[in-house]
């Protein structure tokens, strides 16, 4: 690293998978930043107090009001028997929103927040000029053209194994160089299954993830691929691309991170040892590199790396993500919103594994559906997203009578 001053850092979602190891790294090149605040749901009081101890940050922000007694009487209790002062803490929506555009143009926010509830903290991070490490791809995915039309270039840094890996990719290459882009997946839990394969499959089951360790919501969006179909849509974003030129490959080794084919008929890809840490430090410290962060490929080794297609006919939520972002007018935020109460309504026992994408794809299709466009802004989105989750939730009451 330089010998400039560390830039602060704001974590949103630090008790999360992708939190966590932040803070692993954070822990290890001290001199990449210091913690300014961290951001928490609140359902782990015990490990947000772990946390304020190891990093000292000055703000805790509680997302959930009904949450904040636990973690401050968690937190102080720490910090006393420690001797050591406890941060600012507050709690709700829109303190998350503040301390996540807190900071300046010298700093970074790491927005690891899982859902849509992101976009609002992603967009006053943008406002701040900070750097935007981002992990929520709901953001981009919801968010859109409302998001890279608030960014800077070049401030929004992806902190996903595959949109990193083509941003890796693609340094040095002009972007009419680019002929398109392949996004790799490992095909989840149910990669080989057919349809019938899957009727009557848990959530015991959908969270059996072979390569990646992630939270529930995550997990069942990987054995679903309505995780692949959201990088999709985000790589469309990131990286100026229309769906057609983002191709998608099952790749079970989860080494190939992505690849960039260029118009010379050239393809260039990142490969490395699946750990999210890459990402993040990536990010993190970019444009400097992190001596030692991971382990690297050992090419001395025999290894064997294959590729497949997708099995659409089995797996539909690419096909249906693709068509809602043709669509427009907000069907991707209807597409997100309706996943997250279908993965509820999975693990409630109220909605078969297969019935996650049908749930999607009828309330795309019900004639009421209303549009948000642009011009209309974030609040438009947030009304559609509103109504998408009443008509799934009234679908599903629908399915129970």
């Amino acid at each position: 690293m330089t010998g400039a001053a560390p830039r602060r850092l704001v974590l949103l979602g630090s008790t999360g998978s992708i939190g966590t190891q932040a803070l692993d790294v954070l822990a290890r090149y001290g001199d990449v930043a210091t913690l300014h605040g961290l951001a928490v749901g609140g359902t782990r009081p015990g490990l947000v107090a772990e946390q304020v101890l190891a990093h000292r940050p000055a703000e805790l922000v509680v997302s959930d009001p009904a949450r904040v007694v636990a973690v401050r009487e968690a937190v102080e209790a720490a910090c006393t028997a420690a001797g050591l002062p406890a941060p600012r803490i507050s709690a709700g929506a829109e303190a998350v929103v503040e301390l996540a555009g807190s900071l300046g143009a010298q700093d970074v926010v790491l927005n690891a927040i899982t859902g849509s509830v992101g976009l609002l903290p992603t967009l006053a991070a943008l406002r701040s000029g900070a750097r935007l490490a981002l992990a929520n791809k709901e953001s981009l995915v919801v968010g859109g053209d409302l998001v890279t039309g608030a960014a800077a270039p070049g401030q929004i840094l992806p902190v996903d194994s595959e949109h990193t890996a083509i941003a890796q990719a693609l340094a040095g290459v002009r972007h009419d160089q680019i002929d398109h882009l392949v996004v790799t997946a490992s095909g989840g839990p149910f990669r080989g299954r057919t349809r019938a394969e899957l009727d009557g499959v848990t959530p015991e089951q959908a969270l059996a993830h072979p390569t990646w360790s992630m939270g529930r919501v995550i997990t069942t969006n990987s054995a679903t691929l309505v995780n692949k179909a959201l990088e999709v849509i985000e790589a469309c974003f990131q990286f100026d691309l229309p769906e057609e030129r983002v191709q998608v490959v099952v790749h079970p080794q989860s080494i190939v991170h992505s690849m960039v084919t260029l118009v010379d008929g050239s393809t260039i890809a990142q490969a490395s040892p699946p750990d999210m840490r890459h990402a993040i430090g990536w990010a993190l410290a970019h444009p400097e590199k992190l001596p030692g962060l991971a382990a690297p490929l050992d090419f001395s080794a025999a290894q064997s790396w294959t590729f497949e297609p997708v099995d659409e006919d089995t797996f539909d939520a690419i096909a249906l993500a693709r068509a809602a972002h043709r669509q427009g007018g907000g069907a991707m935020a209807v597409y997100n919103a309706v996943n997250e109460e279908a993965v509820d309504a999975f693990f409630d026992g109220r909605l078969d594994f297969l019935g996650i994408t049908g749930l999607i794809r009828a309330v795309l299709e019900l004639p009421t559906r209303p549009r948000a466009e642009r011009a209309d802004g974030v609040e438009a989105l947030l009304e559609l997203e509103s109504w998408a989750r009443t008509a799934a939730a009234e679908l599903l009451a629908a399915r129970t009578r």
